[in-house]
């Protein structure tokens, strides 16, 4: 017989939901922040960084939604009053100009949180029956993990072009 338990039912909803509403917010924070080092990237590099950061910030506000729409499936309320996302995001808002390695290395440490953060609640909504919340992390965290993986690589260069 399917199971036709209530999402509800779930003993840890408030804390799936804690969960969702902060990663909805990280995802805003991370769409803002590629934006940033996407409008001011500069050097040798520009085209490849400017590409790259907007592809990241793209695949990044893609995730908003799938976060708000999980929330309501799991009879939540998303974030949706923008006041709401800073206090509830963990990732930092990035302030002050930056170089162009110092945005990949800012972006390489906002994916690193994100994606530990996401291993947790995966863990989390299994842990409380919520197996539909874990495979949101498990898929949206190999996006962050490709992601951190580009920007890692950047960093690797050591060929003397500035980044």
């Amino acid at each position: 017989m399917a199971n036709t338990t209530s999402p509800t039912a779930f003993a840890g909803a408030p804390a799936l939901v804690a969960a969702l509403h902060r990663q909805q917010a990280n995802a805003l924070v991370m769409y803002l922040n590629y934006k940033k080092y996407h409008w001011n990237t500069y050097g040798p590099h520009f085209r490849d960084l400017h590409l790259l950061f907007d592809e990241h910030a793209t695949a990044t506000l893609a995730e908003l939604d799938e976060f708000a729409e999980r929330t309501l499936m799991i009879e939540g309320k998303p974030l949706s009053d923008p006041s709401a996302y800073l206090p509830q995001a963990t990732v930092p808002l990035s302030s002050g100009e930056k170089s162009a390695r110092a945005a990949v290395e800012e972006a390489v440490e906002g994916e690193t949180r994100v994606i530990a953060e996401m291993h947790a609640d995966a863990e989390e909504a299994t842990r409380l029956g919520d197996i539909g919340t874990a495979d949101l992390y498990t898929r949206l965290v190999q996006v962050h993990q490709k992601q951190r993986w580009f920007l890692s690589e950047i960093l690797k260069r050591n060929d003397g072009l500035g980044v």
